[in-house]
């Protein structure tokens, strides 16, 4: 029996079109705090979600292959900002505040939550989230407000789990069937799931085809 949401296997002639775009560079645009100040939305685009520390600034340096384009913070809630970088001319890979910081005051964290949902619904082109899971969590109830956020707005999205070189294969199993199981649940889920080590190296280049290979 097939599994709900197996690992993301893309083809050959898939990772050599990721290999591709992404050697062709990619730059920092600008930082966004509101929507009359977004690009226009001229390419197709694609976003990175995920809790604070999760290792959304990593994973978009590893995909990129450019050590600091985008700035960890190691205080949660540090980036307010939605931060845009061009990939090539005919791609934007946006980068989402980190959600369920505890020490950001309440305004922020509506103001960013107000943000979010203006941006999810009204960008033409995005083609896809990808929600960043920390491999040795899995799926946390903070979690479950953007996916829901995201099934309401019609976004496809997709799971990716990062630092899975810190997990055990047998813990990284159980994860795996837990993210599984949470995903079920919700209907602009896509169903495959990426995993990743962005130290290791290991599911970039899947990104990177997934990405490319966007209609």
């Amino acid at each position: 029996m097939t599994l709900p949401f197996p690992i993301a296997e893309p083809d050959t002639p898939a990772l050599e079109t990721g290999r591709k775009l992404f050697a062709q560079g990619s730059d920092f645009l600008k930082g966004v705090v509101a929507m009359d100040g977004m690009p226009p939305d001229d390419r197709i685009e694609v976003c990175f979600a995920g809790r604070s520390n999760v290792g959304k600034s990593t994973l978009i340096n590893a995909l990129t292959g450019r050590k600091a384009l985008a700035r960890a913070s190691n205080t949660p809630g540090r980036t307010q900002e939605i931060n845009f970088f061009t990939l090539t001319d005919s791609h934007y890979l946006v980068d989402l505040p980190g959600y369920g910081f505890a020490k950001a005051p309440v305004q922020t964290v509506e103001k960013w939550q107000r943000l979010l949902k203006a941006y999810l619904a009204g960008r033409a082109t995005l083609r896809r989230a990808f929600v960043l899971i920390d491999a040795r969590h899995g799926i946390k109830s903070v979690d479950q407000d953007i996916l829901t956020l995201l099934d309401k707005s019609a976004v496809t999205f997709q799971v990716v789990l990062t630092k899975a070189d810190k997990v055990k294969t047998k813990d990284l199993d159980a994860v795996l069937a837990q993210v599984r199981n949470a995903l079920q649940k919700h209907p602009a889920a896509f169903p495959e799931i990426i995993v990743t080590s962005s130290e290791k190296g290991d599911g970039i280049d899947t990104l990177r085809a997934i990405i490319a290979t966007l209609a």
